[in-house]
Order: structure tokens, then sequence, then C-alpha cells
């Protein structure tokens, strides 16, 4: 029996679990793969306090091992279930079963991928899915961006005013973000929009040099050489094991507030799974903190 089970081990979770072992509290972390979620694979954060430059894998090893350090304790197995027994949570996953008096679904997001061959291994050579963590990078080059919602158009309006020329491409004939944000671009002079096509392959040489895209009335295929593609087509939460515990929005992801309760008293969510404006490093730690904190109000209140 632990105090809180923290379901991911990511930037929320761990800083979850740093919260919660200065509490005192007991903490078992459960992560499916590898501490650090997606900004493992970032090569440089440059927009989170204290730390000008470092590297997604260098500031999620050294929070990992704050909390290591604090007496957190990490196993890697998948979480495929949680059962609410009152005073008592259940965690299920592929191996075993743990109990709780609080549980922290930290689980994050993934970004829609468009499931193009090498698309994996260019990301951080070139391939990016958050325009305001990597946009920087890509001063005075040539990037793309593919995608028709709002995030796509906030997208483009951002790196125009920071490359020489942006390419904005969506597989419909009209955006589904907002209006004046299309206005806004349209009246870029280094932005130019394609509509009705698809980005269907991605050339490169170590890096990313260059996209083909298609059209989709005619078929015809264009060579666009870039230094940078950034994909912003969506992201997918992992909250579909606690579907039955907490209240999903029409996106799937946990509708809770910034106390970060859920509707199950005892279950709280943190991080990237949550509904929220804005999805950065900094915010997935603050909701790791709020939640740690008001999981530990819980279990004070329930003794």
């Amino acid at each position: 029996m632990y105090d809180i089970i923290i379901v991911g081990a990511g930037p929320a979770g761990m800083t979850a679990a740093i919260y919660a072992r200065r509490a005192a509290r007991t903490v078992l972390v459960l992560e499916a793969l590898s501490y650090g979620g997606q900004i493992i694979n970032t090569p440089d954060i440059e927009n989170y306090p204290v730390e000008a430059h470092i590297s997604g894998f260098d500031f999620s090893t050294k929070v990992y091992e704050q909390a290591k350090g604090l007496g957190a304790e990490f196993k890697f197995e998948k979480v495929v279930g949680l059962r609410d027994e009152g005073a008592v949570k259940t965690v299920v996953t592929q191996k075993n079963e743990y109990q709780a008096k609080a549980v922290i679904l930290a689980t994050g997001s993934e970004n829609r991928k468009l499931g193009l061959e090498d698309e994996q291994k260019l990301t951080g050579r070139g391939v990016s899915y958050c325009a305001t963590c990597d946009g920087n990078f890509y001063r005075k080059k040539v990037v793309a961006v593919v995608g028709g919602g709002n995030t796509a158009l906030e997208d483009a309006l951002y790196l125009s005013d920071l490359a020489q020329k942006v390419y904005l491409i969506h597989r419909r004939d009209s955006f589904r973000g907002e209006e004046t944000n299309a206005a806004r671009l349209s009246e870029r002079e280094n932005v130019e929009i394609i509509y009705n096509a698809n980005v269907t392959r991605l050339l490169s040489e170590k890096r990313l040099t260059g996209i083909e895209v298609t059209n989709k009335l005619d078929g015809s295929v264009r060579t666009l050489e870039v230094n940078g593609l950034f994909i912003a087509v969506g992201r997918v939460p992992e909250n579909e094991n606690f579907a039955g515990l907490v209240d999903l929005d029409e996106a799937g992801y946990v509708a809770a507030g910034e106390d970060c309760h859920t509707r199950t008293p005892g279950v709280f969510v943190a991080g990237d799974n949550r509904a929220k404006m804005l999805r950065q490093l900094v915010t997935a730690t603050a909701d790791g903190a709020m939640a740690a904190t008001e999981a530990v109000k819980y279990i004070n209140a329930m003794a």
C-alpha cells in the first residue's frame, strides 16, 4: 500500500513525485517505457526558467535523479487499468496490481503523426511538433507547417516572424481554425499557403532537407526545399484506460480544472493529458506540483 501512485514518468509525473516525497508520502511511479516523456527527444530546451540551454535528456535525467534521491520508487510497467475501491485505488499493470490511497494520472499525450517513412528518425533533426519550442532554431531559414486548425495557423504566424519563408500545407480548401488567424497569414509576404495537399515524403541527408507535397485534386507532386517541418495535425491523449473514472472532453482529454481534481475523489490528473489551453514543459511541471499537493490534502482529510 502506497500513499500515492503516479501513472507516468514525464515532467508532470516526476514533479508530482518530488512534491509528494517532500510531504513525506510514500510514492510509486509507474511508467511503460522510460522516464522523461516526450521532452526527452528535444535536443535543446531554451524556454524553461533557470536553464538557458539543456537537452531534454539531461533535463529529464536531473528530475528523475531528484525524485529518486528523495525516495520515490519507480517501476517500468505499462498501466492498463484503474479500480476505485473507495479509500483504496488499485492500479493494474500488465504484470501486477498496486494499491494506493490516491492516484495521479500523468500519462501525457502524443503528437499525432503523419505516418511517413523516417518521420520518427528525423524528429529533432528537422521534424518538430512544437513551433514555440523549436522555432528559434530556424531563424532566417525555410520551414513548412502542415495542418489546418488553430495550432497550425498560430504556428505559421509565429514562424513567419522568425523564418525566411513559411509554407503552410493543408489537406482541405479551407481552414478549420479561426478566420482572423487565416486572414493575418494571408497578409504575410513570406507565407505561402498550399491547399488541397498532403505531405507524402520526407527528404533527408542526416537532417531534413525537403518534403514532397502531393496535390489531392490532380495528383501532381511538388518538391519543397525546407530546413524544418512543423507537424500540427492534433494530439492524442492517453486516457482510454481510465475513461470509467474520469470525465473526458470531446478530444479525449481529462476534464479537470487547475486544481487537477477529477470526478473521482482521490484520483487526480497532471500534465498534457489534462484539458488546458497551453501544453508546455512549464505547465506540465506546474500541474505535477498542484496534483501532488491536492493528493496530500486528500489523504490528510481521509485520515
